[in-house]
């Protein structure tokens, strides 16, 4: 098939036979649109349609560009995905985007799952509590990043040790250890998110490195950043794709 009958098929996998509302006004740019993402993005690289649709609310989270994101919660359920694990892809945002735009989000989620009469709130995933939050999220920081994060905690001056802190028991406590999403995906989604956000180039190489060390290959990154670019555009995809070069040489 070529990209135009690929753009139609997946269109249909994604949101059925709905037909965009842009075509009575903006044709040539709704196809534009589709052709690129439909019948071209969302088949390059080595991600399933699931994990692409979990990108994509996180990047679409990010920019808080709310219409579209409701639109791909239901395209996310109708790939396969989980209330569940969608609602933690959002949920992973908050540290990284802050809890108002998060709670934008979450939002969004709710009517749609409103909408299809899904039971809220959904079943907890949380693993932590008041005694093990920091603990268990130290843990899965030094999973992530290694030897690293107690030396970086020691050199953190006196009167900025609680950042540390909430890092370990807000960021990696509170929200990695959850259910819902294995640790390979959250990190994933963590460093589409805060390429998305732009700026943020030292944390996008930290987590490019995390990234590897918690078994995502540089093949699955490029396949990731790659997704997120209709989304947040090339100058932000071409700083976090050099931040993958300078952390993950070609041969």
């Amino acid at each position: 098939m070529d990209r135009v009958e690929k753009s139609k098929e997946k269109y249909k996998q994604l949101f059925g036979e709905s037909v965009p509302a842009s075509y009575a006004t903006d044709p040539d740019f709704q196809d534009i649109l589709s052709n690129f993402i439909f019948g071209e993005v969302f088949y390059q690289g080595n991600l399933d349609d699931k994990q692409r649709e979990l990108i994509t609310l996180v990047v679409l989270a990010t920019n808080q560009t709310l219409p579209q994101l409701k639109a791909h919660v239901g395209a996310a359920l109708n790939v396969g995905l989980t209330p569940v694990e969608i609602k933690e892809a959002v949920y992973q945002c908050a540290p990284y985007i802050g809890f108002p735009k998060t709670l934008n989000a979450i939002n969004e989620l709710n009517e749609v799952f409103k909408a299809k009469n899904i039971a809220l709130p959904l079943e907890s995933q949380k693993t932590v509590d008041e005694d093990s939050r920091f603990e268990k999220g130290l843990a899965t920081q030094v999973e992530i990043f290694g030897d690293v994060i107690p030396k970086m905690r020691e050199g953190a001056p006196g009167n900025q040790k609680h950042i540390q802190d909430y890092l370990s028991a807000f960021c990696f406590g509170d929200f990695y250890t959850r259910g819902g999403l294995d640790l390979k995906t959250r990190e994933l989604l963590t460093l589409c998110i805060i390429s998305a956000l732009g700026g943020c180039e030292s944390q996008v190489k930290s987590h490019v490195l995390g990234n590897n060390n918690v078994g995502n290959d540089k093949e699955t990154l490029i396949s990731a950043i790659t997704h997120c670019l209709p989304y947040m555009g090339f100058p932000r995809t071409l700083y976090a794709l050099a931040c993958v070069n300078e952390i993950i040489p070609e041969n």
